[in-house]
């Protein structure tokens, strides 16, 4: 059975960050999310959400949206780096190199709103 990857659903622009130390100029440190792609370049996904879940933390209720994200096959991509969409960030939970052909990932991924 071979793979499927229509390449049209894959009309999301997302880009990948990655947590990095930055100095505070008073000898210490500061971590930030940094692009991983060269400056200004995004890559093509499809996004498709998966469940919400409500619950109440610290007396708020926070709402949890899972999504899977599909790109095609990159190999330096990290479960600890982040995916940005526009102005929404998704935090990967696993990363699923299916059949372990190499041709796609899928990202299954959590969203705090």
């Amino acid at each position: 059975m071979g793979w499927i990857l229509n390449i049209g659903s894959l009309n999301k622009r997302i880009e990948l960050q990655a947590q990095t130390k930055t100095s505070d100029e008073m000898g210490g440190f500061v971590t930030i999310w940094t692009s991983m792609l060269p400056a200004g370049t995004t890559i093509a996904a499809a996004i498709w959400p998966i469940s919400a879940s409500e619950m109440i933390q610290a007396g708020q209720t926070v709402m949890t949206i899972t999504h899977r994200i599909r790109i095609r096959y990159r190999s330096v991509l990290k479960n600890s780096w982040k995916i940005k969409f526009g102005n929404r960030y998704f935090a990967i939970v696993s990363i699923l190199n299916p059949n372990e052909a190499g041709k796609y990932l899928d990202i299954l991924c959590k969203e705090a709103a």
